[in-house]
């Protein structure tokens, strides 16, 4: 990247340019103060935001400026301004300019959002090149503000950004670890790196609470089902990540975790009651809000009991202002969730959507599927008196504030070096196996057949489902679980379903790994993943199941010789449940959320 631009740093409202790299370092990582510090709710950077400064910066604005501040967009490309051809050729075809660096300028973006299938995070440097190229433009462009960059790391089995970045435990993980410090630790080594790569705003903690099985979206993104321990862990991961100078997103507000329909293509129902959304799905945001949480996200879902209008909350003035903000006294940032996901593009159209969430109370308006659209028809309501600027400026100027409070008017760069020094180090790779440790669950072991003892060297068969990797740089899972093993001792080989049941001859035990299993709906189930199971029982070889995803396999399944959770299949989580089944760790873990017909809440053995 270019040497100049860890230099670079706004010290005034006209974004002069001057300070020293190692500044700049400085800043990004968060190291002024500690995570508690109390000059800032959430910890450092720990700037107080001038507010009147920034009102003066905001009166200084064009209404055009001002209304591109409320956009959070995706671009396509690995850098700001030299993208490969293909790239160049869809930011053209939907923004009409070929590099992410004019879609800053033309739009005067307030934020970029970061995804893998946009090639936006391919390798660390990379990232960070692509944050201060973009940053870059943003600063000698228009208003001069930096952006907000942001992503959804939220670990587990949603995360943006790849090995050799470390990739941590997810939430339903570490609600099964049940440690407010460990899930604290993670998110603040999350945020750290984040940081180091330009990205200063992270779409995480989930705070819905899944008590709902059937859940397709949610599962375990989810702390788990008590909302009490869900609102703890939420607390830990807001101080953990805004200590590391990244803001937080508690999300999906008013809670996403009892539905049956994923809103990425339709539109959810959310059916509790009023008395039951006080008792379940408000206590983790108001314990995010309590922590000082930078940013709540909406959700695309209708719910009758707090708004009987049909609207999603995303559109809702009864949940967004009424409840988010004068019933939890939220004064932050609310962003909307992605507003091209099918569920708030139902009911209105893509021209009316981001101005029904502004007149609901939203802030940032995430990833319009037409940002030309989106932008000439809130700037169409403010000329038409449906918004008045007025309205626009208050967004604004909240928008600021969380970029002053996380430094981006001291520091918008980073460096190279802070990549070398943060970015998948030892320390936390090490912090993440430590973590991990103690999240696998024992959920089952009748005849002890866990621990293996790996000091004979077993032969043990290694089977099941290979999902993708989330970032595309683990896995695969079964084969991950069998170098492992073989790593701590055992003879490990791991062979795809079609041959696992010829192959379970000669072997002392067979591990199969399941991912969402389907419920049995009649006696002419064909589920793959049952059927292997049951053929594998049948073999008279121990089985070992690893339910790897939503730990309601089990249920779901014949009884195994021994039944373990993961909660993921990423490369950690299989590290964990392979020390674990040779009893280089003991098991830990508890089930944060109930298994029906087979598991209570709590539940999870030590041997």
């Amino acid at each position: 990247m270019p040497h100049h631009a860890s230099r670079r740093t706004l010290l005034t409202a006209a974004a002069m340019v001057a300070a020293t790299a190692a500044g700049a370092a400085a800043a990004t990582l968060g190291t002024h103060g500690t995570p508690d510090d109390p000059r800032s709710p959430g910890g450092p950077p720990g700037r107080r935001p001038d507010r009147a400064r920034l009102r003066r910066f905001v009166d200084g604005m064009s209404l055009a400026e001002k209304v591109g501040q409320l956009f959070v967009s995706r671009a396509y490309g690995h850098s700001a301004t030299d993208p490969d051809p293909a790239d160049a050729e869809q930011n053209q075809t939907l923004f009409g300019v070929r590099t992410a660096a004019e879609l800053v300028a033309r739009y005067h973006l307030g934020g970029i959002v970061y995804f893998a299938w946009a090639h936006n995070t391919r390798t660390p440097h990379q990232i960070a090149a692509l944050s201060v190229g973009l940053q870059q433009a943003a600063l000698t462009s228009g208003a001069r503000i930096p952006l907000l960059l942001s992503t959804d790391q939220e670990h587990g089995a949603v995360a943006r950004i790849g090995a050799p970045a470390t990739l941590l435990p997810g939430a339903m993980a570490l609600g099964a670890g049940g440690s407010t410090a460990d899930a604290q630790r993670a998110a603040r080594i999350a945020g750290a790196e984040l940081a180091a790569l330009g990205i200063r705003q992270d779409y995480a903690p989930v705070a819905d609470v899944n008590v709902n099985p059937a859940n397709p979206v949610i599962g375990v993104r989810s702390f788990g089902s008590d909302p009490h321990a869900v609102a703890a862990l939420v607390a830990a991961q807001v101080r953990g990540y805004q200590g590391a100078g990244v803001a937080a997103t508690a999300k999906h507000f008013p809670g996403h975790g009892d539905t049956e329909t994923d809103s990425h293509v339709g539109l959810p129902v959310m059916r509790h009651t009023r008395a039951a959304w006080e008792e379940l799905d408000e206590p983790p945001f108001r314990a995010a809000v309590k922590a000082g949480v930078d940013a709540v996200m909406t959700a695309h879902i209708v719910f009758p009991a707090l708004d009987p209008s049909g609207d999603p909350a995303t559109l809702s003035r009864p949940i967004v202002t009424g409840i988010l903000r004068e019933r939890l006294g939220f004064q932050g940032v609310v962003v909307t969730d992605a507003l091209d996901m099918a569920g708030v593009r139902q009911k209105y159209g893509d021209d009316r959507v981001p101005v029904l969430a502004l007149l609901a109370g939203c802030d940032q308006l995430l990833n319009p599927p037409d940002l030309g659209l989106a932008y000439r028809s809130v700037l169409a309501a403010v000329e038409a008196g449906e918004l008045t600027e007025t309205r626009i400026e208050e967004s604004v100027l909240r928008i600021l504030e969380l970029k002053s409070r996380r430094g981006l008017f001291d520091e918008a760069y980073t460096t190279t070096e802070a990549v070398d020094a943060t970015v998948g180090i030892r320390r936390h790779r090490d912090a993440a196996d430590q973590i991990a440790a103690g999240t696998t669950t024992l959920l089952a072991n009748p005849g002890g057949l866990v621990p293996i003892d790996a000091t004979a060297g077993p032969r043990l068969l290694v089977t099941g489902t290979d999902p993708a990797s989330p970032t595309g740089t683990t896995g695969p899972p079964t084969a991950v679980l069998a170098r492992e093993l073989t790593a701590l001792g055992c003879r490990a080989t791991a062979v795809p379903p079609a041959r696992a049941v010829a192959a379970v001859p000669g072997h002392a035990a067979v591990l199969v790994c399941t991912y969402n299993v389907p419920e049995q709906k009649d006696d002419g189930d064909d589920d793959p993943q049952r059927r292997l199971v049951t053929d594998l029982v049948a073999s008279g070889v121990p089985v070992i199941l690893l339910a790897v995803r939503n730990p309601y396999d089990p249920a779901r399944l014949p009884a195994c010789a021994a039944e373990l959770a993961t909660y993921a299949w990423t490369d950690v989580e299989m590290r964990a449940a392979a020390r674990v089944l040779t009893g280089a760790a003991r098991p830990a873990g508890r089930l944060p959320v109930p298994v029906p017909g087979r598991y209570p809440l709590g539940h999870g053995l030590t041997r």
